[in-house]
């Protein structure tokens, strides 16, 4: 009798062993095309012109404390908020030739005008004037990549001013707003992927631990990849630094043409400290406003807590006062070629000049929306 209970618990084990296995190979099958480039070794290349930081090797640094959860996960993140899990049936991606413009309208003392109709807007491409076929300004939710530099400059003052700032960000988006939030030192790593709980985001950076160099340009290539696999069809990336990029295996010039494929904004906030300009040099600020503004975004540089909290509020409020402009160009041709955006407004009668920000242009090919 103990024969064969023994007999029967080895064979419980064996088939528990081989799930195991089973389980382990599908999960290893999920990894996602950004991961695999970040884990090549990097690739030899001649240095652009114009002169970005060469990638510097280094051993990588773990972002959390050794007691905390696995930084990266195979599968989306389960959550058990209201809004819960996006499930990834979610998705429908489609490639398209529609060019999608989200378009921003100040006054003169930087107040959002809102409620335009879409007779006053005019779109050129390549100084063609377009149809508008889609238009507008309403408050839609956003998918949207935060990407935080935990890099050694960034000390326990800095992450903490910035932990504060992005519950601020948080509190004033759209509570319909699904978050992926990837953090970056010597290697950009997903720490929660399409998430709409907002608490346990925050949670996750309270077991940050800084260290290591600055791979910021893996990072926003990585948090490309995943909001253009959103579940909105409106994507941005909130990029939190306080340094330039001196550990990445792509180059400056690959992210920028990357980004001038697609329709996501780039908001950047560079840390600096009050009287220390030099804590984020004249290159990595030039960096975050070219990305910002190729892509319609903005970069700000606040120097205090209080200049953060409210630098991050507003662009959340941003976010919400935008207008979806959306074109099919005239005689599209996927060939690869820069086409200029231009987006001219006329305001009503009584309403002083306005400031139009939209992104620059894009490269011609069907992207996935």
């Amino acid at each position: 009798m103990r024969a064969q209970q023994r007999a029967r618990l080895a064979f419980r084990l064996a088939l528990l062993s081989s799930l195991a296995l089973v389980s382990s190979l599908a999960a290893a099958s999920r990894w996602g095309f950004a991961q695999q480039k970040l884990d090549q070794p990097p690739v030899q290349r001649q240095k652009p012109a114009g002169g970005e930081p060469a990638a510097k090797p280094a051993a990588d640094t773990p972002l959390l404390a050794p007691a905390a959860a696995p930084l990266l996960t195979s599968a989306p993140a389960a959550v058990s908020s209201a809004g819960g899990a996006i499930v990834e049936d979610e998705r429908h991606i489609v490639n398209t030739d529609i060019v999608t413009v989200n378009v921003t309208l100040t006054d003169m003392f930087g107040r959002y005008v809102t409620g335009l109709g879409k007779d006053a807007f005019t779109v050129f491409d390549n100084k063609d004037q377009q149809e508008i076929i889609h238009f507008s300004d309403e408050d839609s939710p956003v998918s949207m990549g935060i990407l935080f530099d935990v890099s050694g400059s960034m000390g326990k003052e800095k992450l903490g001013r910035a932990r504060e700032a992005l519950r601020h960000f948080i509190d004033t988006s759209h509570d319909g707003d699904e978050y992926f939030l990837i953090g970056f030192n010597s290697r950009a790593q997903l720490l929660m992927d399409r998430t709409r709980d907002s608490d346990a985001m925050l949670s996750k950076l309270t077991f940050v631990q800084a260290g290591g160099n600055t791979a910021l340009y893996d990072a926003c290539y990585l948090g490309l990849e995943r909001v253009t696999r959103g579940a909105h069809p409106k994507r941005a990336l909130l990029i939190i630094s306080d340094g330039q990029d001196n550990s990445s295996r792509y180059s400056f010039s690959e992210l920028r043409r990357q980004l001038k494929e697609t329709d996501v904004l780039i908001y950047g906030v560079g840390i600096v400290e009050r009287g220390n300009t030099s804590s984020l040099d004249m290159g990595g600020q030039a960096m975050l406003e070219e990305l910002a503004a190729v892509s319609g975004g903005r970069a700000f540089f606040p120097e205090t807590a209080a200049e953060m909290n409210e630098i991050f509020e507003r662009i959340a409020i941003e976010l919400c006062h935008q207008y979806c402009i959306g074109y099919k160009p005239k005689n599209f041709s996927n060939d690869g070629k820069w086409h200029r955006v231009k987006v001219k407004v006329t305001p009503p009668r009584g309403l002083p000049k306005l400031t139009v920000r939209a992104k620059e242009g894009y490269y011609a090919t069907t992207n996935p929306r």
